[in-house]
């Protein structure tokens, strides 16, 4: 085998490792969705369908508690094909001590957040050794664990709901050396990831620093550099059809899922086509230094502004100092709305 064949087989195995993923959850969501109805309904094997909702009945709280973590499928040697599809990378500023509980706030969300679900939800990039002895868990939409099959698929890689009951049962019963990664800016923040842009929402967002002065979690910056650069938006010019569309699938989507969704694009199979495919863009997460908290069980909000403020304070530090490194020039500010 030469060694152009040996390379075009790599990419192709990274090409197939990022289209499986996002099919992958939709065929595990439509299996369950559409067959369990059908056998409790229509055939004779109703019983299974009887069996898989007593045992959805009686599992329910498991994905609050994170009982499916599974270090053989964070390992799968699929993640780092994924990883150097891209590639991305996770860096390490400071240790993280295993002494401590922590909330990651990551930023950009991104069209579908890769840097983030890499490095925290698989070992592609090491986490383990990098931050040792430290359990990371990000933080994702509630309704997904609703859906048999697939919440045991996220379940295994340590994936939680972002829901108050599931964050303060990792920080607060459940030892220390977790790290929570919280999504600050949400999918409203897709809307915004355009490449070359550094905007992130974050002003009103103060439910995350409530949290860490309830439980007493240290709170640490982290950014992706180069995840605005996956995918090309498009806005539409006003008064045409084609914006009437786009308006009309975000506003419906926003309605009934309570998410905003983006209109984009990417590569195809090829690099100079056009498709859904991300574009092969390096992706860096940078993880920032830790700002301790203080555990304040009703914190006014005075303290939660005043602690806000400095996790802001700590994320422009954390982007100015890593920009220029990772891809942005050095007039290139953090835009925080």
């Amino acid at each position: 085998m030469t060694f152009f064949s040996k390379l075009d087989l790599q990419e192709g195995l990274q090409t197939l490792s990022v289209m499986h993923w996002i099919p992958l959850y939709v065929l595990l969501g439509a299996i369950p969705i559409l067959l369990i109805p059908g056998l409790l309904l229509f055939t004779q094997f109703w019983l299974l369908s009887l069996l898989a909702m007593a045992w959805l009945f009686y599992d329910w709280n498991s994905h609050i508690r994170g009982d499916r973590r599974s270090a053989w499928v964070r390992n799968w040697t699929l993640w780092k094909y994924f990883r150097n599809y891209f590639p991305i990378k996770l860096v390490k500023t400071h240790d993280l001590s295993p002494q401590n509980n922590y909330i990651i706030g990551n930023h950009p969300h991104g069209v579908f957040s890769f840097g983030a679900f890499i490095n925290f939800a698989t070992e592609a990039t090491g986490f383990a050794q990098i931050f040792p002895s430290i359990t990371p868990s990000i933080g994702t939409l509630e309704g997904i664990f609703w859906i048999p099959l697939v919440r045991e698929y996220v379940m295994s890689m340590g994936i939680c709901p972002v829901s108050k009951s599931a964050l303060e049962y990792k920080l607060m019963r459940n030892g220390s050396g977790n790290a929570v990664v919280v999504m600050v800016g949400g999918a409203a923040e897709a809307l915004l990831c355009h490449p070359g842009a550094s905007t992130v929402i974050l002003k009103n967002r103060k439910g995350f620093v409530k949290l860490a002065l309830k439980t007493g979690a240290h709170l640490v910056p982290s950014y992706s550099f180069g995840e605005n650069e996956t995918y090309n938006q498009e806005t539409f010019a006003e008064g045409t059809w084609l914006r009437f569309f786009q308006n009309a699938y975000q506003k419906t989507f926003k309605r009934l899922l309570g998410l905003s969704l983006c209109t984009f694009h990417g590569r195809g199979l090829t690099r100079s086509s056009w498709g859904f495919l991300p574009f092969n863009k390096p992706i860096t997460t940078v993880v920032g230094e830790p700002l301790p908290i203080p555990k304040i069980v009703m914190p006014t909000q005075e303290t939660v502004d005043k602690y806000h403020a400095l996790y802001i304070n700590a994320l422009r530090k954390l982007f100015d100092q890593h920009k220029v490194k990772y891809g942005l020039l050095e007039t290139q500010e953090l835009n925080v709305i």
